[in-house]
């Protein structure tokens, strides 16, 4: 079996709703480039949820990480200048159909393999990492 590489990028973005498309194609340049097209549309997702609540729930800057390890799982982690833990995620068939808000985390738990969070820091400011997991296979 041919060993993986593993990899890490770093998008630093401005607090700026245009700042999710940005990442979504990123993300998606990063992982086809690496032959993980197969991954592309559920990892967009996954990326632009924990994005947009990032720049929607607080005032600083941002961060989207994306890196594959070397037993081959990607992990994608959005970090925010809100120290605190986000929301807990909301059921999807708890959600309202129409509703836009409260499905974002709901969404992650749904779709990817594994998330949490974790308190970090980032330009000289405390924050937190909210990130998920996809197993590449």
């Amino acid at each position: 079996m041919p060993e993986i590489e593993p990899w890490d990028y770093t998008l630093y973005i401005p607090n700026d709703l245009r700042a999710v498309t940005v990442c979504r194609r990123t993300l998606r340049m990063i992982l086809t480039l690496h032959g993980l097209i197969g991954l592309v549309d559920t990892a967009e997702l996954l990326a632009a949820e924990l994005i947009s609540n990032a720049v929607r729930h607080t005032k600083g800057p941002a961060a989207l990480r994306v890196r594959r390890s070397a037993e081959g799982v990607v992990w994608i982690g959005a970090w925010d200048t809100d120290p605190g833990p986000p929301e807990p995620p909301q059921p999807l068939d708890q959600a309202g159909e129409l509703e836009e808000a409260g499905r974002g985390l709901g969404l992650v738990v749904a779709c990817a393999d594994y998330w949490g969070w974790q308190p970090s820091a980032r330009f000289g400011n405390r924050g937190k990492y909210v990130w998920c997991e996809l197993a590449a296979a």
